[in-house]
């Protein structure tokens, strides 16, 4: 019943194009769009007359870069896109509202697996219990009976094993029924040689100040790393520090072009990460996400009558405050 669900699916997706469109995937790079920006290009595969992936975000995170450059990921980074050369636009793993530079587009596509924020579109398939957008994609490739490249099938396969953290988080059967899918057309290897290339020399430093500025109270960790270089660190360490046996929550945030970055991170035990973001920081901030991670994103100009954010020891404090 399914797989007649996914092939319905994929008959009204082929029919919100024609042959003669450009279209412009849009995407916030990270493993799982990139994974499924590939899946979706291939399905469209002589469908329609051009179709490129462009990312709104600055990519520099080893694993993310190493993806790139091993699978031969081509992007177009937005601030180089005219719009005016396409016609149809899309958007995976994630929805408009999202991130302010997702609202220049009207997006005929969307495709993902994050809560549902009701967004209207000629064609939609959202899917909040699927642990990665790269398992739905896999699920119409399986539906069009396409047998994806090994370098298709490895973007996918670690887009699920990053957005699951190796089914340690969030995950249906859906996703290891993709899962297993893949991994009959998977590199192994070079899945590998991704995964590896998680930190550079460079970033040491942030270890250093997160495990000498670390305060533990009743099983959260909390740190706070300054001014970063880019967010992903903040994620870096949030999930190191869940490897701590003791550790229940791993609470991370930085400071981000005049934003106060927060990362969350738990154990999944009766837990709500995305809730508690919404909950404590919803009111002046992009906030939310799963139940095992979840993301704050605050501007500092909201938080200045209350706090210095340039003194790195109050803002650990005024967290820890509104958190525990």
């Amino acid at each position: 019943m399914k797989k007649k669900t996914t092939a319905k699916r994929l008959e009204e997706l082929y029919k919100t194009f024609q042959e003669g469109d450009n279209v412009l995937i849009v995407i916030s790079a990270d493993p799982d769009s990139m994974g499924s920006a590939l899946a979706f290009k291939r399905i469209m595969w002589r469908r329609v007359s051009s179709i490129s992936i462009s990312n709104i975000n600055i990519v520099d995170r080893p694993d993310n870069m190493a993806m790139i450059r091993l699978l031969k990921i081509k992007m177009i980074h937005i601030d180089d896109i005219k719009i005016e050369n396409y016609n149809r636009f899309v958007i995976l793993d994630s929805q408009p509202n999202h991130h302010e530079r997702f609202s220049r587009f009207q997006f005929d596509v969307v495709i993902d697996h994050h809560p549902d924020s009701r967004i209207v579109s000629p064609f939609s398939d959202i899917r909040p219990p699927y642990g990665a957008t790269a398992s739905i994609l896999t699920e119409y490739l399986i539906a069009a009976r396409i047998k994806p490249s090994v370098r298709l099938a490895t973007a996918l396969f670690h887009a699920i094993k990053t957005d699951t953290c190796n089914f340690e988080r969030k995950a249906i059967v859906e996703d290891m029924e993709a899962f297993q899918f893949l991994f009959k057309y998977v590199n192994i290897l070079l899945s590998q040689k991704i995964e590896q290339s998680e930190i550079r020399l460079n970033q040491l430093k942030y270890y250093e100040r997160a495990l000498e500025g670390k305060v533990i109270k009743k099983g959260k960790l909390f740190c706070h790393l300054g001014t970063v270089e880019n967010p992903d660190i903040c994620v870096n360490i949030a999930d190191f520090f869940m490897k701590i046996e003791s550790i229940q929550w791993s609470i991370v945030s930085g400071i981000y072009n005049d934003l106060l970055i927060i990362i969350f991170r738990n154990d999944g035990v009766r837990k709500n990460a995305g809730a508690l973001a919404a909950h404590r920081f919803g009111n002046i901030s992009s906030a939310g996400g799963h139940k095992s991670a979840a993301r704050a994103e605050i501007p500092l100009a909201a938080i200045q009558h209350e706090i210095k954010p340039n003194n790195s020891d109050n803002l650990l404090s005024w967290i820890i405050k509104k958190i525990r």
